[in-house]
């Protein structure tokens, strides 16, 4: 069923828009922004890029700028259960009204043509554009990419890299200079490149450096952050979690912003190691990446793991770094055509000596790991009616 783009509902619209592609065409979104530009008082942009911990960096620090008396839009993406968590202002999640009102700014603004081409992420990246007009702090989270990402369209103030690994390779590179570049090459004026696993990401940052000051006359400012161990959490974070607050840390000097610790042990992180019951633990991460730092949180104790993955991750790896600390496994069900035929991971469980088994309902006395995606640990919420 077809809908009008002018005059449909934001609801109706995101229904209507694809949230996935094969190819990234920019010209779209780049033209859009083009026609709202002039109409928006744009904040101070901090965008973050990387391959894990961009959601828990974002959350950091806008929660941090928020407290310290800032107007503050985080965008993040995706979502767990309501699409309001992508756009948190000022300490909450946007209200319904806010986010109509947005929307109908980009459908009196916007020509027909493009309001219908613009993607899912593209039209929402806008959304939160628009909210963000007049603030201070505006923390923009690329989605995917990098240099070719909707949250690109915008010229960015600061810049912070978070850990680069192997994910997307089928838009990004198959290689972890690849994807750095292609990441690395949305920095507009300066970069602070957080934790990595490799040293070929700051190598790859220097020679990114000359490619935009060749290409473009900028001229980037380089940081390599590297003291992570001169900060800790509360015990209700995940230890992985203080690499990404010492990113954040670097940050708040930059921007000459006096440091108060305490405020960041009262950020919550849904959906990043979180312990949503004393029994089960939920995770958004679904690369290798991330399958290295859970395991580590898991050290000396055994979980049921309740996973699925989407077919282009490498969920073989994922499952081979996570069986020390798996004693069973569930595939929960998930409709979607992005995600992996159950048969194959049945398969990979088979030949690394996985009990794969059914769960009907939770046992209190178990221990639970739901990783894999946003979408796994939404399925999981929702049937078996946790809230």
């Amino acid at each position: 069923m077809s809908i009008d783009f002018k005059k449909a509902s934001l609801e109706e619209v995101l229904k209507h828009k694809t949230m996935y592609y094969e190819k990234i065409d920019f010209s779209i979104v780049q033209k859009s922004w083009e026609l709202l530009l002039p109409q928006l008082n744009l904040p101070f942009i901090i965008h973050i890029v990387g391959t894990n911990g961009k959601g828990s960096t974002g959350r950091f620090l806008s929660y941090y700028l928020y407290k310290k008396g800032f107007k503050t839009l985080h965008y993040s993406s995706p979502h767990i259960l309501k699409f309001n968590e992508r756009v948190w202002i000022n300490g909450r999640d946007s209200f319904d009204g806010e986010l109509e009102l947005a929307s109908k700014k980009l459908q009196k603004t916007l020509p027909l043509y493009l309001l219908e081409k613009l993607t899912y992420f593209e039209y929402t990246t806008l959304i939160a554009l628009v909210l963000s007009s007049g603030f201070d702090y505006l923390v923009l989270e690329a989605g995917l990419g990098g240099e070719f990402d909707a949250t690109n369209i915008v010229k960015n103030d600061l810049s912070l890299i978070t850990t680069i690994g192997l994910d997307h390779q089928n838009f990004l590179g198959n290689s972890i200079e690849q994807i750095a570049r292609t990441k690395m090459r949305s920095v507009d004026t300066k970069m602070i490149i957080g934790y990595q696993t490799s040293n070929i990401v700051y190598e790859t940052a220097l020679k990114v450096k000359d490619e935009l000051k060749k290409e473009f006359g900028k001229n980037i400012v380089v940081k390599k952050f590297q003291e992570f161990d001169k900060y800790s959490l509360n015990e209700n974070f995940a230890s992985y979690l203080k690499l990404n607050l010492h990113l954040v840390i670097e940050a708040i000097r930059e921007l000459g912003i006096d440091l108060d610790l305490k405020i960041f042990n009262k950020v919550k992180l849904p959906g990043r190691c979180e312990r949503i019951k004393k029994n089960i633990t939920i995770d958004v991460g679904h690369n290798p990446l991330a399958a290295s730092f859970i395991v580590k949180e898991f050290n000396n104790k055994k979980v049921h793991l309740i996973y699925n993955s989407y077919k282009d991750k490498d969920y073989e790896k994922v499952l081979e770094i996570l069986k020390p600390i798996v004693t069973k496994i569930t595939i929960i069900s998930i409709d979607d055509k992005r995600v992996v035929k159950k048969n194959n991971l049945l398969e990979i469980c088979h030949n690394l000596n996985i009990m794969v088994t059914s769960l009907d309902k939770l046992d209190q006395n178990e221990e639970y790991l739901v990783f894999g995606s946003f979408l796994v640990v939404e399925k999981f919420l929702k049937k078996y009616e946790i809230k």
